[in-house]
């Protein structure tokens, strides 16, 4: 009866001590979880904003834009004033 008892309280202990590292490993796989569910919500908001940037690009509107700002053409009845201190 004594090895009995022996026996089961080994177990417990065995059983108990199990269930402390997995409820520990489960605390770090939720913790994970949350760090990748933000990522996977951080990226799908950029790719939403390249693909808001990508029909952007191909309006006329960014071509002007880029047209001026980069390369300084105009349109031809277009006229430009610049302050003395422009630097241009």
């Amino acid at each position: 009866m004594a090895a009995a008892i022996v026996v089961v309280l080994v177990l417990s202990i065995v059983v108990f001590t199990g269930k402390r590292s997995l409820d520990a490993k489960g605390r770090e796989y939720n913790s994970r979880r949350e760090e990748l569910s933000q990522q996977i919500a951080e990226e799908e908001s950029r790719s939403q904003s390249l693909e808001e940037y990508k029909k952007y690009v191909k309006t006329k509107k960014f071509v002007e834009e880029i047209a001026k700002n980069k390369f300084g053409l105009l349109y031809p009845d277009e006229i430009i004033f610049r302050s003395e201190g422009s630097g241009r």
